[in-house]
């Protein structure tokens, strides 16, 4: 596995806490994909040590607002694939203004799924959320990509904002649907350390929703996909069965992974190091924790049950309070996994109608 963050963005949204900068000058941005190049040389050894290396993430930040021949130089520095899935993160806007020409190119290069940024299609939303497109140039973007010979297209949504009524909520997953897409990621939103929403709030511009209001989102949101044939592969994720995202369902697995570029994050080979760059463009330098037994045991435990495959029995037992895993039991708030083919043995997990307060129940079991 390897990620690649490419901290570049033409402007801010509201809500979000990940590392980016509004890039002022060209040459800024050549020299940080410089800087990952030679960081990618430097790990290569790193990168082919591992059998699990066959996904490929290019997330941020915003990936499209790079040039064609950014973009090109950095995937040739990568090691060559070809991968079981590459995936690069789009803004709405910058697919509409480069066009289908531009989305084939990504193709030519290796890339196979497209996971692009919509949020709503509520054109007051999304400038409450500094979103650079609106609702027509999400669904033209769509239209482009689908033209364009995409296959494999998430998008991402956002419910639990306070001024979110149901009834538009329900029209957006309406929308989403008519799309067609193979995956869609959904989040509620959270404030983020250092966003504007934190400002917001502390000036007391904004009000959170309450916790019923999500909760009421929530479960549409799972009703409707259900009813449309996705499979709740996990707390936020829905996809069409054979669409789930490899990548990301590996993070969940804790399989090791190669983050390049500021901000990236990797976990090495063993499962007990951590390393992360530093938030600085265009240099940047790495920092390990080596992590305890007891910091691998609760990210097991946590990342296993958000999934609807859930955890081995074994590890169950091993992991958790066994007097907790009993009275989740009893409760209903852990069950066994239905049998299905592709997830085999004696597992356990948390109920799609749990997901919602997920985690409570993995903070009992710890």
């Amino acid at each position: 596995m390897i990620y690649v963050h490419v901290p570049f963005c033409k402007s801010f949204c509201t809500y979000c806490g990940f590392y980016s900068e509004v890039c002022r000058q060209p040459s800024q941005m050549e020299e940080c994909i410089a800087n990952i190049c030679r960081e990618a040389a430097l790990r290569r050894d790193e990168m082919a040590a591992s059998a699990d290396m066959d996904t490929l993430y290019i997330g941020g930040g915003t990936p499209s607002v790079l040039p064609l021949s950014l973009f090109s130089r950095l995937v040739r520095a990568l090691p060559p694939g070809p991968y079981g899935e590459f995936t690069v993160e789009v803004n709405p806007e910058d697919i509409v203004e480069k066009g289908v020409s531009y989305v084939r190119e990504l193709l030519d290069l290796g890339v196979g799924r497209i996971s692009m940024g919509v949020q709503s299609f509520d054109d007051g939303i999304l400038r409450w959320m500094n979103r650079r497109h609106d609702a027509d140039r999400a669904r033209k973007a769509f239209r482009i990509l689908r033209e364009a010979g995409v296959g494999n297209i998430s998008i991402d949504l956002i419910f639990g904002l306070s001024h979110l009524s149901d009834e538009l909520w329900e029209k957006t997953v309406d929308e989403a649907l008519e799309l067609a897409p193979e995956h869609i990621s959904c989040y509620q939103l959270s404030v983020e350390e250092g966003s504007a929403l934190e400002k917001l709030i502390a000036d007391g511009r904004y009000r959170e929703a309450s916790e019923e209001q999500c909760r009421r989102q929530y479960d549409l949101l799972c009703r409707k996909l259900a009813a449309a044939g996705f499979r709740h592969y996990e707390v936020s994720n829905f996809a069409r069965p054979g669409f789930e995202a490899r990548h990301n369902s590996a993070y969940w697995r804790r399989v090791p992974y190669v983050g390049l570029g500021p901000g990236a994050h990797s976990l090495l080979p063993g499962g007990r190091i951590r390393r992360w760059n530093a938030d600085t463009v265009p240099v940047y330098t790495a920092t390990e924790e080596h992590l305890t037994d007891e910091d691998i045991r609760v990210e097991a435990l946590m990342l296993a049950l958000r999934t609807d495959r859930g955890i081995a029995g074994a590890d169950l037992a091993r992991l958790a309070d066994p007097a907790a895993v009993e009275r989740l039991r009893s409760a209903g708030a852990i069950v066994p996994v239905a049998e299905r083919s592709s997830i085999p043995g004696d597992r356990y997990r948390i109920p799609e109608d749990h997901f919602f307060v997920s985690d409570e129940i993995i903070r009992e079991l710890l």
